[in-house]
């Protein structure tokens, strides 16, 4: 049982603040992803923790025990970074055991612990070979399986897939989640990669400059980001914005105008104090349809349209900008179209253009009313 605490961490490099100030838990058996743009500090904290960077200030503890001085030999973590990093002259099942090696433990033990590891991984056919003839997604295997042997307290995982191609990228996607699920260790995993994020994770932690902008689990994340920055970096495509006037806000509903249209919805979520006249109104492309139309309401002209899966991502000038909607690929509007544009009021996000903060949430449509029609559920 291990419990990995983070308590206002803090790293510096000269006048540069990599990491500033934050503070998390990581539970036993929690999978927790660290996620963010290039730059953002998430290497960095995962550094720490690992015991690779020692911090400016802030400490490091597992199970209450601060490890903050602790050598990285003596935190007994296992790590697994970017570069595969495979010992080309060792066999597999030499590259495998090597951990073991170090650490004294006899050859015997150190042959079952490989064999184990490579029957999880599904290379134990190969464990006389050398890395180099293996394919990529070969190689992510082994290095898996070299983290995973021994008795560890918890695993770290800085970017492991971000070499690896879209079908590898999911193929060792499972295999990671599979053998956190069998051996129940803590593990903090850091990617760029949204995507990854919120198919691995218990829980997210969204880090931009340095600092903490949301922990949560994915749905909060993802239904309720905390600010702009957290609903676009969250979610493929990213949320669309639109500048708005506000024109009322209450603790069941909100109205607000959008260069003449006005758009209404109920509300889940609001912070009633604010009264700015200006806000954002974030929507996903998910959510926003288009229809040939007739200026009903708002409108634009559809620019591009890209074909995906069996829907097709539109991007169309619109009242505010540029707007992006998931159409069906089938559709009937072609580009250069003047399309009528509808907003789902069951999925609309306020924002404050001062703070960027979320104002308000749609409430979800209840499930105990009769159905909604589409032309009904769009504002």
């Amino acid at each position: 049982m291990t419990r990995i605490e983070v308590d206002s961490l803090t790293k510096e490099y000269g006048s540069l603040t990599a990491v500033d100030d934050i503070s998390f838990e990581v539970a036993d058996e929690e999978f927790v992803t660290i996620v963010g743009p290039s730059g953002c500090g998430k290497t960095t904290t995962l550094r720490c923790v690992a015991g690779l960077e020692t911090p400016t200030s802030g400490r490091i503890l597992f199970d209450g025990q601060d490890m903050t001085d602790v050598p990285v030999n003596e935190r007994n973590l296992a790590m697994m970074f970017q570069s595969i990093a495979l010992y080309p002259h060792m066999t597999l099942r030499e590259n495998i055991a090597y951990p073991l090696k170090v650490k004294g433990v006899s050859k015997s033990e150190r042959d079952e612990e490989v064999e184990e590891a490579a029957r999880v991984m599904q290379i134990g056919e190969s464990l006389d070979k050398h890395p180099g003839s293996l394919s990529g997604g070969q190689q992510q295997r082994v290095a898996l399986a070299r983290t995973v042997v021994g008795d560890s307290v918890a695993f770290l995982m800085d970017e492991p897939l971000s070499d690896l191609d879209a079908k590898l990228k999911v193929e060792i996607r499972k295999e990671i989640q599979r053998i956190h699920q069998r051996l129940g260790e803590p593990a903090v995993y850091v990617t760029h990669d949204q995507e990854e994020a919120m198919t691995m994770s218990d829980r997210i932690i969204v880090m931009n400059d340095g600092r903490i902008e949301q922990i949560g689990d994915t749905e909060a994340v993802y239904r309720y980001p905390n600010n702009v920055f957290v609903a676009e970096f969250i979610g493929n495509p990213s949320m669309n914005f639109l500048d708005c006037s506000l024109v009322e806000l209450g603790t069941e509903s909100a109205t607000v105008e959008i260069e003449g249209t006005h758009v209404e919805f109920p509300v889940e979520r609001s912070t009633e104090s604010f009264r700015g006249e200006a806000a954002i109104l974030g929507v996903r492309p998910q959510h926003v349809t288009v229809e040939g139309g007739d200026g009903r309401t708002l409108t634009g002209t559809l620019r591009l349209i890209e074909p995906l899966d069996d829907r097709a991502l539109a991007t169309i000038d619109g009242p505010q900008g540029e707007l992006s909607a998931m159409i069906p690929r089938d559709s009937d509007v072609n580009e250069g179209d003047r399309v009528e544009i509808s907003l789902n009021r069951f999925e609309l996000h306020l924002f404050d253009p001062d703070s960027s903060d979320l104002v308000a949430r749609s409430a979800k449509r209840s499930r105990t009313t009769p159905s909604t029609s589409d032309a009904e559920e769009r504002a």
